[in-house]
């Protein structure tokens, strides 16, 4: 802020006092030309300039053209009045006109160099005149920055008073500042994103284990009932044995026992 207050910011540019003063001498006087009576100042405007530029390049033709008469007309009556008349030969004639031709071409080469610094010194203009609009622009936002601050600053303290720190949680992640809360968050979510991916294989496989699991049980149910059968015929046979009975499966045993062995003492006498 102290820069911006020093007096060389302060001034304005030179092409500007330049217009102001232009432009106030064209409000207070007229133009003493009957020509120039039709044109005066727009304002400051790059317009209103481009206009009276426009309007001083057709007055600077027509007192152009209003010199070359009045002297041709002066070199004339000079020549035919004088006592000693002017008598011009061909051949100064012929080096007038080559002289005129070359003065003319380093006229064109001099008209055209000034119409490119004037379109020079028009795009600098133009460049310098929005550079100084953005300069205002920032000088004005700068200067209205400190009142801005402490603005901010009652607003904070009074949000501070209306809404006191709680205390600090037990978790150290909720006392974590901001950038390493945002880093967590992204773990966080890195990691949610693979517990979805997880979660979205394991969906897909559900139905291949469904038909795997129809499968099982189907293949249990023979199993179940055969266990059952078989646990029956177990306790029926030790519900037997208890009463002193004989078991039908013992009996076979003691015959296929016996039959194994009378085959075997037949075998071995033939032997």
């Amino acid at each position: 802020m102290d820069i911006l207050s020093r007096p060389e910011f302060k001034s304005e540019l030179a092409i500007i006092r330049l217009a102001n003063n232009i432009s106030k001498s064209s409000a207070s006087e007229k133009r003493s030309s009957d020509v120039s009576t039709d044109s005066t100042f727009e304002g400051t405007t790059p317009a209103g300039l481009a206009v009276e530029l426009v309007h001083y390049k057709e007055l600077f033709s027509k007192l152009r053209f209003s010199h070359n008469e009045q002297v041709t007309k002066e070199k004339f009556l000079k020549a035919i009045t004088s006592d000693t008349p002017l008598f011009i030969e061909p051949q100064e004639n012929a080096r007038l006109e080559a002289q005129l031709v070359e003065e003319k071409a380093a006229l064109k080469i001099h008209k055209e160099e000034v119409a490119k610094m004037a379109e020079d010194l028009e795009r600098r203009g133009k460049e310098l005149a929005r550079r100084y609009e953005q300069v205002e622009l920032q000088k004005t936002i700068l200067a209205d920055l400190p009142e801005q601050i402490v603005n901010l600053q009652a607003i904070i303290e009074a949000l501070r008073t209306e809404h006191p720190s709680p205390a600090k949680s037990t978790n150290p992640n909720l006392n974590l500042p901001l950038p390493a809360t945002l880093t967590l968050l992204s773990e966080r979510e890195s990691e949610l994103s693979a517990l979805d991916a997880q979660i979205r294989a394991l969906q897909n496989n559900v139905p291949r284990k469904t038909r795997e699991l129809e499968r099982l049980e189907s293949e249990l149910q023979p199993l179940l009932a055969q266990k059952k059968t078989v646990v029956g015929q177990a306790k029926e046979a030790r519900k037997r044995r208890e009463e002193g009975g004989v078991d039908d499966m013992e009996q076979k045993g003691r015959w296929y026992r016996a039959s194994h062995m009378a085959l075997s003492q037949m075998l071995g006498a033939e032997s």
